[in-house]
């Protein structure tokens, strides 16, 4: 399973008698790698458990694969129970934001993955979570709402630790930042988010 997310899917893991074990994520997805998963893979493995993180599927064919391989469940774990209008909304503003955004790396849809943009991520360039956040600050003090979607990845937390190395999870909780994309957002104010995210942009610089 991922730990970059929230640490509800590991707790029912362990509450169902088993022991999550963590695998890194794909940096344009940020669902579990497929390579990585199958690394991860020992015979105690029971299952695996996919998570189609902020609306983006994971790759289910090829993790399908490696379940099938090893006799493993696979278990899916959504969480979008929203209408397929609110979809088509949220699918519209992010077209939206993508076409004008270029402060910031915006989400990446793999073919045929789908994305129903529970949360629109993006990534700050610059020098990892102090950029980030900065950039955040500012945002809030315009007015404009954003949040870290993932503050610290489940392997981290104290419940959880695990001494990993899990390095496309940790450069994505440290660059990572959700904007407003919901369903009834006006068009007006994502121009203000494009706007503001675009205005600072260049301030930022990756380190040499």
């Amino acid at each position: 399973m991922p730990s970059f997310g929230s640490a509800d899917v590991a707790e029912a893991v362990r509450s169902a008698g088993g022991t999550p074990v963590f695998a890194d994520i794909d940096a344009a997805s940020f669902c579990l790698d497929p390579a990585a998963t199958a690394d991860a893979v020992t015979p105690r493995t029971a299952a695996i458990v996919p998570v189609h993180q902020f609306g983006h599927r994971a790759d289910m064919a090829r993790i399908g694969e490696t379940a099938r391989q090893h006799g493993l469940l696979l278990v899916e774990h959504e969480e979008d129970g929203s209408t397929a209008a609110d979809i088509l909304r949220r699918q519209s503003n992010a077209a939206f934001l993508s076409a004008r955004l270029n402060g910031v790396i915006t989400p990446r849809v793999a073919p045929g993955a789908g994305h129903t943009y529970q949360q629109y991520v993006v990534r700050i360039p610059g020098n990892g979570r102090p950029d980030r956040d900065a950039f955040a600050l500012v945002l809030r003090n315009k007015g404009i709402p954003c949040r870290v979607p993932v503050q610290t990845p489940v392997h981290r937390m104290p419940s959880f630790r695990r001494d990993l190395r899990l390095p496309e999870t940790e450069r994505a909780a440290d660059e990572c930042l959700s904007l407003p994309v919901e369903a009834g957002l006006p068009r007006r104010n994502l121009q203000r988010v494009a706007s503001a995210c675009n205005a600072l942009g260049g301030l930022l610089l990756p380190a040499l």
